[in-house]
């Protein structure tokens, strides 16, 4: 597998294809067409691979960029930047993936704008709705992944506790190790 998928919602899975952005060089998970195929694969948004062109990753990495650009602007209770609000709208109006029935079950099938049409709807249901006041961005500083706080009590501090929340907690105990030991 070549993407992650820690938050539970697509859009905020997707805007955490660039890791690390306040790093010097983050790091590009969707760096080509084929790797955007994969997203929509390993997401199970689509059941085929939408043979993704160049221009069809230009436009996801836009989107991706704009969906960040609204949520970090929810977080941190700003207005919405009216240029990510227009590509977000944008995308959204576009052709809904194809789902049909067949023997086997449901198969969703569609071009990759279709997908990144998707992803669009579902971030303006998000950042519009009622569960933008769930928005977070993960604790953890090398890590700048958002996700929605659905905890009990919405303390949740980390993008996932298998991965982040394990990496500060374990750092604290070594830290508490290695100072009691001076």
């Amino acid at each position: 597998m070549n993407h992650a998928f820690p938050c539970g919602t697509l859009p905020l899975d997707f805007v955490g294809t660039l890791r690390a952005r306040r790093n010097a060089e983050p790091m590009e998970k969707l760096a080509s067409p084929e790797l955007l195929d994969d997203w929509f694969l390993e997401s199970g948004m689509l059941d085929l691979a939408p043979g993704a062109s160049e221009a069809d990753l230009a436009i996801a990495l836009e989107l991706r960029e704009a969906i960040y650009a609204l949520v970090a602007a929810r977080i941190e209770r700003r207005p919405l930047p009216a240029e990510a609000v227009a590509e977000v709208n944008l995308q959204a109006a576009g052709l809904p993936v194809t789902v049909r029935l067949g023997p086997d079950g449901a198969t969703r099938t569609g071009t990759a704008v279709q997908g990144l049409a998707a992803l669009a709807r579902e971030a303006v249901e998000i950042v519009g709705g009622d569960e933008a006041a769930l928005l977070r961005e993960c604790a953890r500083p090398e890590c700048t992944q958002v996700y929605l706080d659905r905890s009990r009590g919405l303390r949740r501090d980390w993008c996932a506790m298998r991965t982040c929340g394990n990496r500060v907690k374990a750092a604290a105990y070594r830290a508490r190790q290695h100072g009691g030991k001076s």
